[in-house]
């Protein structure tokens, strides 16, 4: 039987997996980094940008406030008066947990794998809102690029003592690139935007020995898959089944993994059901295959909403496994 490192990568090679990778077994996702981003539910806070958040009580996560008291960018022209960039604690105990945690990951069996969160793109959105971010893409791009390569430094700066500190096997990063529907960006704006940042952020983790990208985004984007591929992402993760996931392996296998296909809305509700779990997860295995595809609900962690989702979900995964293997 194949360890999970080994299973994972026979998986995404196209090599001779063993069984289906099961959601996130392979990352040991380390948690622990201190970055400030930290979330509180049931409160508002501030984290280290100056971004106000919100957890509402019952709601499924948090999201920044954007009204004109609490929006930290309120002209993109202006951008270096109002966005304080802030500084990376790198004191050996600010990190202790997050390298304890990394020290204690059995290497030959997991990834050790950081999670990075917020990317470029809503970084811009956070610090703005959605409208003013995609508006100022239009009309103030040269003011949009200058603050895109504020926060590709920021970011490369982090990389760094994460990589130092760390020595990661793999980057759990997360940027949401669209809605169900579409991008929010066309691709070639996303080229022109967004791709240079990734190219260094990714380029630099490669370069220092980090074997694996993965990149969250739970959303329509196999409009992008081609910049995923030039950035050097080499999973995707949150690939809803409103992307023609069968196509996108038939088209792209072999260059990026696809990890998802387990629409979250879809599985993980109030009045979810263990026969609704294993419907959606026969589904999916059937339909993308033994290999270049991880069966996965699209959320961003390994865990549900709503209690014993995530772990029904996975033995339903074992059990297509047994079929299908």
């Amino acid at each position: 039987m194949l360890t999970k490192r080994q299973n994972l990568l026979e998986t995404i090679k196209g090599g001779n997996p063993d069984r289906f990778v099961n959601q996130y077994e392979f990352l040991n996702m380390i948690l622990e980094m201190p970055l400030g981003h930290g979330s509180k539910y049931g409160s508002t806070w501030k984290d280290n940008w100056g971004i106000t958040w919100q957890w509402p009580e019952g709601q499924l996560g948090a999201f920044p406030v954007h009204d004109d008291e609490h929006r930290v960018l309120k002209d993109v022209t202006e951008w270096k008066k109002y966005v304080k960039i802030p500084e990376i604690d790198t004191s050996d105990e600010a990190w202790a947990a997050a390298v304890a945690h990394a020290n204690s990951v059995d290497r030959n069996e997991e990834f050790v794998s950081p999670f990075y969160a917020p990317g470029v793109f809503e970084m811009t959105h956070h610090l703005m809102g959605m409208e003013d971010a995609l508006m100022g893409l239009y009309e103030e791009p040269e003011a949009m690029h200058e603050l895109i390569d504020a926060i590709t430094q920021y970011e490369l700066d982090a990389a760094k003592v994460i990589v130092e500190k760390l020595h990661p096997d793999c980057i759990f990063h997360h940027d949401d690139w669209g809605s169900q529907k579409n991008s929010f960006v066309s691709p070639a704006m996303f080229e022109e935007f967004f791709l240079p940042a990734y190219k260094k952020i990714y380029g630099f983790y490669k370069a220092n020995g980090v074997e694996l990208i993965v990149h969250h985004s739970d959303s329509y984007a196999a409009n992008l898959v081609p910049y995923m591929i030039e950035m050097g992402i080499d999973i995707w993760q949150g690939v809803m089944n409103t992307n023609n996931i069968p196509e996108l392996i038939k088209q792209y296998g072999g260059k990026i993994s696809f990890m998802g296909g387990l629409h979250s809305g879809l599985i993980d509700f109030p009045d979810w059901t263990p026969e609704n779990c294993t419907k959606h997860v026969e589904e999916a295995c059937k339909a993308n295959g033994k290999k270049y595809f991880i069966p996965c609900l699209t959320a961003g962690l390994p865990k549900g909403y709503f209690p014993n989702v995530y772990e029904t979900v996975s033995t339903a995964i074992d059990e297509m496994s047994k079929k299908m293997f």
